[in-house]
């Protein structure tokens, strides 16, 4: 998908639970808006065509102190070869895995309803819409823009070559990464090579000698390294 054609269909969202993936009718251009309870600026338009909206309670909140986040899942409505009862599913035990962002006691996060206030929400979306939402054009990676955290179904469905683990273990490593930029951490090198890569290092362009990892307390420690960010090449393309 050109960014041009992205510009012009601008999709997302599917608000979801565990479901098929409907088709899309024509775009009729709508807006769509996200509301956020941190920020006191009124949420601007997403521009989407129909999509079908599914109700979603509460879910268990992940966590046991800090503070309390709520989220939202959104699946572009035309992506098709996806389970979004899998995508559900891995976000939320992800999310509530305690290896992940909970284990320091400084947050707890719920994934909420359509309805329900949000502070931020999680979209699974096309390279081209994931340029629009991300407000940088780049086909290829995921992102976190403000209250969005923006998961390119690309590498959801594709991974990245020589990650060196399972699709799976990738896929948690994408929620936990950009998660944690709406968490308010930057990006982090590898310590020392043969170590397991921090989880804020961008493994979507290279390990740099570390270990795959997923986790921000893969032990029970909080694992970091360096602040900054390799000059790794993004590879062209939406595959």
């Amino acid at each position: 998908m050109t960014a041009r054609r992205a510009l012009a269909l601008a999709v997302c969202v599917l608000v979801v639970s565990g479901c098929e993936t409907h088709a899309v009718a024509p775009p009729a251009v709508i807006p769509v808006t996200v509301p956020s309870t941190t920020s006191s600026s009124a949420p601007k338009p997403v521009l989407a065509p129909p999509s079908a909206e599914i109700p979603l309670g509460e879910g268990p909140v992940a966590g046991h102190s800090g503070r309390l986040l709520r989220y939202r899942l959104a699946v572009e409505a035309d992506i098709a070869g996806v389970s979004v009862d899998d995508f559900t599913k891995t976000v939320e035990l992800t999310l509530a895995d305690p290896r992940g962002w909970t284990a320091g006691g400084r947050w707890r996060l719920q994934r909420v309803g359509p309805d329900d206030p949000a502070d931020f929400t999680i979209h699974l979306a096309t390279p081209g819409t994931r340029d629009v939402l991300c407000g940088r054009p780049d086909g290829y990676t995921s992102c976190r823009n403000g209250n969005n955290v923006v998961l390119n179904v690309a590498r959801w469905a594709n991974g990245v070559p020589g990650y060196g683990a399972p699709l799976t273990v990738y896929r948690q490593y994408m929620v936990t990464h950009e998660v944690g930029h709406r968490l308010g951490r930057g990006h982090e090198k590898c310590p020392v090579p043969g170590a397991l890569a921090p989880v804020m290092q961008q493994q979507t362009l290279g390990l740099h000698g570390c270990a795959p990892n997923p986790w921000p307390y893969p032990d029970g420690k909080q694992h970091s390294g360096p602040s900054g960010e390799y000059d790794d090449p993004i590879p062209t393309g939406e595959s």
